[in-house]
């Protein structure tokens, strides 16, 4: 097995991104913590009208790589897949709704009125850490478990990137974002013109500096940029899609990811005691794994009840609630939502962070523990079987590039 291939496999992915996260958060809270905060504050030489630290190259810049794959996954789920039933297809939008109103909901019941601003903080869902955990624990499970947490945590992070436009965006460019929605249009139009010349290098290349140009306008809009990317992968037609895909997944699983985890990890633990923590610590840390469970395995199901999907093509309520546990990862983009929602009160900031980790990590054991029981239930797939519909899968995603 070659390097490129072994990178490719799901489980190796998400060992490199767990152990990249565990050594962040390692390395955040040793000695070599000043020297890894300064280096993550660095900002390299602007060019473009862009003036990221190195920290945020990753999870604004690199990350929307990430979000860009994922969302031709997702696509792919949606239209062939797993999701290609309109009434499947709607659960999951369903369900994250209710994984951000239930957290919500419990944390403003939690916490005095005036710290009540701090209620978009556990409505997050980590895509890449909820599905790196599935990835390895969970790699009996069946398919549709894993597309349903993916669909989830996209239209999750969807609706945690509008909360902070609406609510944390003081200098909102309209013309950035008139620009943005103009160059989809020009990402979906070259998409569609690469279909009748396949192969054609001049227009992958136009396809790829439009994608850029898109990335740019929504980072000089003042939204989070990560969106480009997901709106470039829902828009790009299959054929240029899946070849993109295939080329940078092995780039993504190496690199984007690895990196990604490494940064969003490396948080100082506060330390802080118990007794002088705010109640918003144990709003989010109880918010985070407690209302994703309960919002989005209510939601899912009554979603499946309401759009009234045969009893036979149900998922059955233990998947649920095994994509609810692993929804409580919120990580990276609740981090962000804290740092936003308590600017002006540093104290709220170390109660948040310190919350954030203890709520994610009890999603991660808990979500992970349960998912690991149910896939040791189910008969493992023989390997050439599993190996066979890997290979068809794949032929059919790249076919035509």
């Amino acid at each position: 097995m070659d390097a490129v291939t072994w990178i490719r496999n799901p489980q190796v992915a998400a060992a490199i991104l767990l152990a990249a996260a565990v050594l962040g958060l390692v390395a955040a809270n040793s000695p070599l913590a000043a020297g890894l905060d300064a280096l993550k504050h660095w900002h390299p030489t602007p060019f473009g009208g862009v003036d990221l630290s190195a920290a945020h190259w990753v999870t604004d810049g690199l990350l929307a790589i990430f979000f860009f794959v994922a969302a031709i996954e997702l696509r792919y789920e949606l239209t062939q897949g797993e999701l290609a039933d309109r009434r499947k297809a709607l659960v999951p939008a369903i369900a994250a709704v209710g994984g951000v109103a239930a957290p919500a909901l419990l944390f403003v019941a939690l916490v005095p009125a005036d710290l009540a601003s701090g209620w978009p903080i556990p409505t997050a869902t980590d895509i890449a850490f909820a599905l790196g955990v599935l990835a390895i624990v969970g790699r009996n499970l069946p398919v549709a478990v894993r597309a349903l947490l993916l669909a989830l945590a996209v239209i999750d992070d969807l609706i945690a990137i509008g909360l902070i436009a609406i609510l944390f965006t003081t200098d909102l460019q309209v013309w950035a974002l008139v620009g943005a929605a103009a160059m989809v249009v020009v990402v979906w139009a070259l998409g569609r013109l690469y279909r009748s010349r396949r192969g054609s290098w001049p227009l992958r290349i136009a396809i790829a500096v439009a994608c850029i140009a898109l990335w740019w306008l929504v980072l000089q809009s003042g939204v989070h940029a990560t969106i480009a990317g997901v709106a470039a992968g829902l828009v790009l037609a299959p054929a240029p899609a899946e070849s993109a895909r295939h080329r940078l997944e092995p780039f993504v699983n190496a690199i984007v990811l690895p990196l990604f985890a490494f940064v969003a990890a490396s948080v100082a633990i506060p330390q802080v005691p118990l007794g002088e923590l705010s109640p918003v610590f144990l709003a989010i840390a109880v918010a985070l794994p407690v209302g994703k469970l309960v919002g989005i395995t209510a939601a899912g199901w009554l979603g499946q009840v309401a759009l009234r999907t045969p009893r036979a093509e149900r998922m059955p309520l233990g998947d649920i609630v095994t994509v609810a546990l692993l929804g409580g990862i919120g990580f990276t983009v609740s981090l962000l939502m804290n740092e936003l929602a308590h600017r002006d009160a540093e104290e709220l900031i170390v109660d948040g962070t310190l919350g954030v980790l203890v709520g994610s990590l009890v999603s991660v054991l808990v979500g992970g523990t349960v998912a690991a029981i149910r896939s040791a239930r189910l008969a493992p797939v023989d390997a050439a079987t599993r190996r066979a519909g890997d290979l068809e899968d794949e032929r059919r995603r790249t076919d035509g590039e």
